[in-house]
């Protein structure tokens, strides 16, 4: 898989005539030339796959400043497969992946509460400079582009989470509204394309996402209680434990990515894409200590002593999902306790695989 930024085919003069809006912007699956930004991601390399699996040639972009070269072992060696290890915030690389592209799945940016609270500028400026660019190159190309946004775009507003609610990001002194403000920017940035050009654009607000792959370096939940879990480590909850949110499988969530791009009149639009069920952090923890068999105790942190002052944490997060479901017919719905069940024997496997290395190495 080759490293280079391919030289533009296309002049960006001459965009491609648009969709109509009731027309999918994956016009095939089979042989049709996808691009994914931020591929070697979590959720990005998931997508990846599952685009092989439908025939769709792939061209994963990522600057590896949050993805991992290791997320694409699956994809390694395909001829269905080609990298470009670069930043798309350079308007040039931007420009050079949409020249021959179908259709763009729109990815790259950074994720995690704790890499926000540590650095909120840096998340905020590769957030917005990265949508910026890909969108500006995408529109000019007349390439399709779904654009992967987020939850927290909804801030604190009513629960639940409806595509048509006003965002409600939060007070400026406070960087986790900044988040929210740079991801609802990049779908105002979609949307005004589309005005002006009749630009094809989907918009996909995840919820949640988690499965394989998954870090909890940066804050996510999940994989961080299943590590702990393993390691007979305290589990530590962040503030009451109360505070609820709805998990979703990345298989689920990346196929559903796949179908809103095929799907007749989704284009022009917003979509909730995750989990309607509810499951508060504290729960999420007593369901990971009861299957992996931990005695450990569950520890509660007052959130001042993770975060900065100010640093919010949303009570509920739950998405209305009738517009996908109209949509695309279906959502989401892998059990919570299947999915901890997965990620808990993949983690053992990986410690066994450790361990066996460890005694080749002694």
């Amino acid at each position: 898989m080759a490293d280079a930024v391919h030289a533009l085919r296309h002049d960006p003069t001459m965009p491609r005539p648009p969709l109509s809006a009731v027309e999918p912007l994956l016009r095939r699956t089979a042989g049709a030339r996808a691009v994914v930004t931020g591929g070697a991601g979590f959720v990005g390399s998931h997508l990846g796959e599952e685009l092989v699996r439908r025939g769709c040639s792939v061209h994963i972009v990522d600057d590896l400043s949050s993805g991992d070269r290791a997320n694409l072992a699956a994809l390694t060696g395909s001829p269905q497969v080609r990298c470009t290890f670069a930043s798309v915030a350079d308007p040039m690389v931007a420009h050079a992946i949409c020249a021959d592209a179908d259709v763009v799945f729109h990815l790259a940016g950074t994720v995690g509460v704790q890499r926000l609270a540590a650095a909120p500028l840096e998340v905020m400026q590769r957030n917005l400079h990265c949508s910026e660019a890909m969108l500006a190159a995408a529109a000019a190309h007349g390439v399709p582009l779904l654009l992967a946004s987020s939850s927290e775009v909804y801030g604190d507003g009513p629960v639940p989470f409806r595509e048509q609610d006003p965002v409600r990001p939060g007070v400026t002194e406070g960087p986790r509204g900044g988040y929210a403000c740079a991801k609802a920017m990049g779908e105002w940035l979609a949307f005004g394309h589309a005005a002006r050009t009749g630009w094809p654009v989907v918009v996909a607000r995840l919820f949640n996402t988690v499965g394989p792959r998954q870090s909890g370096r940066h804050g996510m939940v999940l994989p961080r209680f299943v590590a702990q879990a393993l390691r007979g480590e305290p589990l530590t909850v962040y503030g009451s434990g109360e505070q609820t949110r709805c998990f979703a499988h990345v298989r689920e969530v990346v196929r559903a990515l796949v179908d809103l791009a095929a799907a007749p009149g989704a284009a022009g639009s917003v979509f909730n894409v995750g989990s309607e069920l509810e499951t508060s952090v504290a729960e999420l923890a007593a369901i990971v200590r009861a299957a992996a068999g931990c005695e450990a105790p569950i520890v509660r942190l007052p959130l001042a002593s993770v975060f900065p002052p100010g640093f919010g944490d949303p009570p509920r997060r739950r998405p209305c999902l009738d517009r996908l479901r109209r949509t695309i017919g279906w959502v989401p719905s892998m059990p919570l306790r299947e999915i901890v069940a997965e990620l808990l024997a993949l983690g053992r496997a990986g410690e066994r695989s450790v361990d066996s290395l460890r005694n080749v190495a002694n």
